[in-house]
């Protein structure tokens, strides 16, 4: 292996909401060969979790058993055109360095990135999706390794997209992906992508210790609004606060714990199942153990 190995890795110190506890070892491949040899090392019992920018991932106190898989951006950080309307994206690249590149190479469709704080890898996870597009309508093909090291090429109706899913295997680590875009003008691209950032600069908490939008969009309706209706805007718990700006956004006013912002969470579900029926699903990704006492129940264990 000749990739960086860290032992007791404060994971809360590379997610947006800057709280949690560590992972038992981190490994950060050199790249997809090293990866797979790690993982083909590895024993079956060991548990394995992939982090990749954390911008959507809440680390619970008491830390994580086994294994995390953080990808360097030096060994699969790469954006490559591979045809006339492709590009070949490394899971590690930034959402919205592909937005930069497809806009150098003349390629629309990908204005939506520019306003998304993930990572590709991530993307593909969760068919990451703003301001009208998300990652199914462009992918053509995903590179893949298993829990085994085994090496999976997939196509975009094996993965299964669905809104903020894919029914993808979860061990699976995504280690690159084809997009297709459409040749278009650079000067109208770029106007799309600063729509796309207007909007994110007065509508969400962008300057904020936040994870990105909290819950998923029920069929038909808004998570905001249905937070909003239940006079949760503003609400605190500790240092954890539903944002005044956008009320799917939960922040850390500068002292919460991870305790307080899935508390937080599960109150704003329990009050919205209370006040609309709608039980809101989680869109932010939330790993490992609670500390002792701290547990927190789903929608407050009603």
């Amino acid at each position: 292996m000749r990739g960086a190995i860290t032992g007791d890795f404060a994971l809360g110190e590379v997610t947006w909401f800057r709280v949690g506890g560590a992972v038992e070892t981190l490994f950060q491949p050199a790249d997809e060969d090293d990866l797979a040899t790690f993982l083909r090392a590895l024993p079956e019992d060991v548990p394995v979790m992939t982090i990749g920018l954390g911008s959507n991932s809440l680390i619970r106190e008491g830390g994580v058993p086994g294994v995390a898989i953080r990808l360097p951006m030096r060994g699969f950080g790469a954006i490559e055109r591979v045809g006339e309307t492709r590009i070949r994206v490394g899971a590690a690249a930034p959402d919205k360095q592909v937005a930069k590149a497809a806009l150098d190479f003349g390629l629309g469709g990908f204005a939506f990135y520019f306003g998304i704080p993930g990572g590709i890898g991530g993307a593909l996870r969760m068919n990451a999706g703003a301001n009208g597009g998300d990652t199914s309508q462009r992918v053509v093909e995903v590179r893949a390794i298993d829990r085994r090291g085994e090496v999976h090429v997939f196509a975009n109706a094996d993965m299964g997209y669905a809104y903020r899913h894919c029914s993808a295997p979860g061990d699976l680590i995504f280690t690159s992906a084809v997009f297709e875009g459409v040749a278009a003008d650079k000067a109208e691209i770029e106007t799309q992508m600063a729509a796309v950032t207007e909007h994110r600069e007065t509508a969400q908490p962008i300057r904020s210790k936040t994870g990105g939008s909290t819950f998923k969009n029920p069929p038909g309706q808004s998570a905001w609004k249905l937070v909003d209706a239940a006079g949760m805007r503003g609400f605190r718990v500790g240092g954890a606060q539903v944002s005044e700006m956008h009320c799917n956004f939960l922040i850390n006013t500068g002292d919460a714990t991870a305790y307080d912002i899935e508390l937080l969470g599960e109150t704003v579900r329990a009050r919205v199942l209370e006040t609309s029926g709608v039980q809101l699903e989680w869109e932010i990704k939330r790993f490992g153990r609670f500390a002792a006492g701290r547990a927190v129940e789903p929608f407050l264990g009603a």
